[in-house]
């Protein structure tokens, strides 16, 4: 099979959750004998990046993105049409290619591009995140999950957001447009949302939505590049992702100090833009901040450390971390939020994905004794090789 694989999230020097997933997907499928081409963005040198993406086929500079901004930082407020439009900058750049290809299959941040797309093309995308209906992506503001369904509330999730009357109705009137032509996609073309949470917050929106052609799969790993899984000191607590907001680093870290236990070591790998105030409150011995590392180091540190933690106060969809902790046998602890509960499935053993309602019991889950593995030697459930042929059948359908 012939396969086009695109995001706008290719090429980049640090290479997100998302571009990784596409990657791991990618050499994957060639390695099942498909002839795969990747296609991303103009913006960035694909040779200055090729060993941060590190994809194993060949590469098309397809589109950019550059000069889309349309001012909303300098309004204050959502922009009606500015999707749409960049969306059918992305659909050209597919058509230009698609009739060599047995399938087309999109990862990325403009849903909508699928409407733009014929009924003869086989078209596919996955959806990774919020932004289905949320024009941040996230479903996250003020510290907090956003659980609004009047589209004139996302006026302030803009960037740089003002307030104003008109900003209120031109933000919610670019919502709803969002939306529309985003279930207009969904109704042309399949869907594939990574977890099932992700597709019951779309259609809680959207209830409207046409939901025959949607299908759910779970984010997957590639077991076959982990390395050899160490005991770790159950003291030893790692954090792996952007030191965000939505990330929940700084509140967890609260929440450790609050105990007035010091019985722990907390790694934190990653970058962002509350890594400052984080060191500046944390930083200490016992709480160590070493950036961004590449995936392979930081898959090492995953490996060695005692238990694995993931403080994500925003819903996380289908969080990758949290695969890989449980594939490499970890203890991993996390908020029993969005589809990370989904993901209990893929236990090695039962209670090795340890949830928490709220901030608190995480903090005082992650200092309890260890307790005792039964661990299994079947294949890891998430793994690329096993759920491969079920994207392999939805591309057929």
């Amino acid at each position: 099979m012939k396969i086009l694989l695109v995001s706008e999230d290719i090429p980049a020097q640090h290479l997100g959750g998302l571009g990784k997933h596409v990657v791991r997907l990618g050499n994957a499928l060639i390695q099942a004998g498909h002839q795969v081409t990747l296609m991303g963005t103009r913006q960035h040198d694909y040779e200055s990046c090729r060993a941060e993406v590190g994809f194993d086929g060949p590469f098309v500079a397809g589109f950019s993105l550059a000069g889309m901004g349309w001012k909303e930082a300098a309004l204050g407020t959502f922009i009606p049409y500015k999707r749409s439009v960049i969306a059918g900058r992305i659909a050209r750049a597919i058509l230009a290619h698609a009739s060599n290809y047995d399938v087309v299959h999109y990862h990325g941040h403009y849903p909508m591009v699928g409407r733009l797309i014929p009924e003869s093309v086989n078209f596919v995308q996955t959806r990774h995140d919020q932004g289905s209906e949320c024009l941040t992506h996230v479903r996250f503001r003020d510290g907090a999950v956003c659980d609004s369904n009047n589209p004139q509330d996302c006026a302030s999730c803009a960037l740089n957001a003002k307030p104003g009357a008109w900003r209120r109705q031109l933000a919610a009137m670019a919502v709803r447009q969002y939306r529309t032509h985003t279930a207009e996609a969904f109704a042309e073309h399949k869907t594939v949302f990574v977890s099932d949470f992700l597709r019951r917050a779309f259609l809680r929106r959207v209830p409207d939505a046409e939901g025959r052609k949607y299908h759910v799969l779970h984010n997957f790993i590639d077991t076959r590049i982990l390395p050899a899984p160490q005991p770790g000191d159950p003291a030893h607590i790692l954090f792996v992702g952007r030191i965000d907001a939505a990330k929940g680093v700084m509140p967890l870290l609260d929440a450790l100090r609050a105990t007035g236990d010091s019985r722990y070591r907390v790694d934190v790998i990653g970058d962002g833009p509350d890594r400052a105030a984080c060191e500046r409150r944390h930083a200490s011995p016992q709480v160590q901040f070493h950036g961004w590392k590449l995936q392979a180091d930081a898959l090492a540190e995953t490996a060695r450390a005692g238990r694995i933690v993931v403080p994500s106060i925003w819903e996380e969809p289908c969080g990758t971390t949290i695969l890989e902790g449980l594939a490499l046998g970890k203890s991993v602890h996390a908020l029993a939020r969005g589809g990370t509960p989904e993901l209990k499935c893929y236990e090695r053993w039962t209670g090795q994905l340890h949830l928490y309602a709220d901030m608190a019991a995480l903090a005082r889950g992650l200092l309890q004794p260890a307790g005792s593995a039964v661990r299994m030697n079947e294949p890891f459930g998430a793994d690329v090789q096993i759920l491969l042929p079920a994207l392999l059948r939805i591309y057929s359908l």
